[in-house]
């Protein structure tokens, strides 16, 4: 069955991203703060003039459209005037995580075609060694922040050129983020104007950000959530970005204390913190209304427990780099919908759920869950392709124009949809397929582990087993006997973990995802 959206369709402006967030702002709106950063803060008067300054600069410098320009930084008010800057010049971004080596730097420069490069002191050695191996000097890297021998931002605002006069087609490539590479190799997502600008239209009318929000920006810009999600929708509607460079646990309840944030959206492992870590009750947090979590499955007991433990609501949304990002979202007006489940999809898109062995259409029932298969979605948010790759492109988008998530969903009575877990991750153990969100969302309501990641062993007589990695509560005392135990009692008999390891950390992605390719193979110890 073909689904289509609860929600009226939405217009969808003919616009540049620029021109959708900046070229609309009215007096009041240029007078109200946009960001605030350290100790800086920035009006959006400030912030456009900004962004133009660093438009014209890069113009100056022979920027023009259908160049390719690499950002690597990590959030602050810096970030958003040097990506939105490059666009405005007419050129695409390619935003480069934070925590890459100078190999990774390498190749996704290479591969981007990137001809500047604009990054931040503190990551200036990888940067400039990575730089180096793609055959950019360090003439081609300009810096956010004064360091000697290079060109900063700063200085380039401040020669003051106008913006370009450049005409922006909406189905111009806008950026080129790259895939987390959780279950394969990172690939060039090819997003136009078009498809960032129909996502923030989407999700709008769901989410309800208004300008009265105050909103903490911790998921990194350099990833799709971060970056039209919570900075580009944010700035949509008016609302002020209050911008941390990484997630401390400390810092981030003092930020949401001192600035009284109405508005978070996090990843599950923030979620475990707020819910568990008992620095949490040492802070007044009583400012938040809405916590969005998305980047990774949110179980219902956490969902549930996190909305008891702030007095908000907390809603969750799904979504991947190559849709914009989001698909579905659970409403902040609307029917109540269980917090385990990704909600509604949004106006302007359709999805189908399919049997990945037999391809037929799976039917929603009127009791219960349907059955389970891979959700498809198709819409004006799906991007372009992924670069020079014509043959993923063609594995992931068929012919009908949907995109194949690799996830498995289910739709319940109310059109509301649930995330199973991925396709490539579902563990068969005997032929039964275990999901691994599943197991870890149970070892999650132990009281003495604080995180645990769940994957797939290679097994002779069963084919898979689930091999848990459990991070211990500080000082507890639980031994792999206990894990088991207390899977064993709460799940069918296929289900049980049969390995445990104790770890100090489980390998996340900067949006949040586990990386189990980081953890299957791993020694027995």
């Amino acid at each position: 069955m073909l689904f289509t959206s609860l929600y009226p369709d939405v217009t969808i402006p003919e616009q540049s991203l620029y021109d959708y967030l900046f070229g609309g702002l009215t007096d009041a709106e240029l007078a109200r703060v946009a960001v605030v950063d350290g100790t800086t803060s920035l009006t959006y008067a400030q912030l456009r003039s900004r962004i133009d300054a660093f438009a014209g600069a890069l113009a100056n410098r022979g920027i023009a459209p259908g160049d390719v320009v690499a950002l690597q930084a990590p959030n602050g008010a810096g970030f958003i005037v040097a990506f939105h800057g490059i666009l405005r010049a007419g050129a695409t971004a390619t935003t480069i995580n934070s925590l890459y080596t100078p190999a990774e730097i390498t190749g996704q420069l290479i591969d981007s075609g990137a001809v500047l490069y604009v990054t931040v002191s503190v990551l200036l050695p990888a940067a400039s060694a990575g730089a180096a191996q793609a055959g950019m000097g360090a003439d081609r890297i300009i810096t956010l922040d004064p360091v000697d021998g290079y060109v900063s931002l700063g200085s380039l605002v401040a020669e003051g050129r106008p913006a370009p006069p450049v005409s922006i087609d909406p189905q111009q490539l806008a950026v080129l983020p790259y895939s987390s590479g959780t279950t394969g190799t990172a690939k060039g997502v090819m997003l136009t104007h078009r498809n960032l600008v129909a996502n923030i239209a989407q999700s709008l009318p769901m989410l309800g950000v208004s300008s009265t929000d105050t909103v903490l920006a911790v998921l990194p810009f350099f990833h799709i959530y971060g970056l039209n999600v919570l900075m580009s929708l944010t700035l949509r509607e008016r609302g002020t970005l209050v911008t941390m460079p990484r997630f401390d646990l400390a810092e981030f309840l003092r930020l949401i204390q001192e600035h009284r944030c109405t508005f978070l959206f996090i990843a599950p492992p923030m979620a475990v913190a707020l819910t568990k870590h008992p620095m949490v009750d040492q802070y007044d947090l009583s400012s938040i209304q809405v916590v969005v979590s998305g980047a990774a499955p949110l179980d219902q007991a956490l969902g549930e427990a996190l909305a008891v433990k702030l007095g908000c609501l907390v809603l969750q949304g799904y979504g991947m780099t190559e849709l914009s990002p989001v698909s579905h979202v659970t409403p902040q007006a609307g029917p109540t919908l269980p917090v385990g489940s990704i909600g509604h999809v949004l106006p302007n898109i359709e999805f189908k759920i399919m049997e990945p062995v037999t391809g037929a259409e799976i039917e929603p029932v009127t009791d219960g869950v349907s059955a389970a298969g891979e959700l498809w979605v198709r819409g004006p948010n799906v991007m372009a392709g992924y670069l020079g790759n014509p043959a993923a492109t063609a594995d992931t988008i068929d012919a009908d124009g949907f995109l194949h998530t690799g996830d498995i969903a289910t739709v319940g009575p109310q059109q509301e949809v649930y995330i199973v877990d991925r396709l490539k991750e579902l563990i068969k153990y005997k032929g039964y397929q275990v999901p691994p969100a599943e197991l870890e969302a149970l070892l999650l309501t132990h009281p003495l582990i604080a995180d645990a990641a769940v994957v797939a062993h290679p097994d002779e007589a069963t084919g898979e087993i689930p091999r848990a990695f459990v991070v211990r509560q500080r000082d507890a005392q639980l031994s792999a006997d206990d894990v088991v135990e207390f899977v064993a009692s709460r799940v069918a008999p296929h289900k049980k973990v049969r390995m445990v390891d104790f770890i100090d950390a489980v390998p996340k992605s900067a949006s949040g995802k586990i990386l189990r390719k980081d953890l299957k193979g791993r020694p027995v110890l």
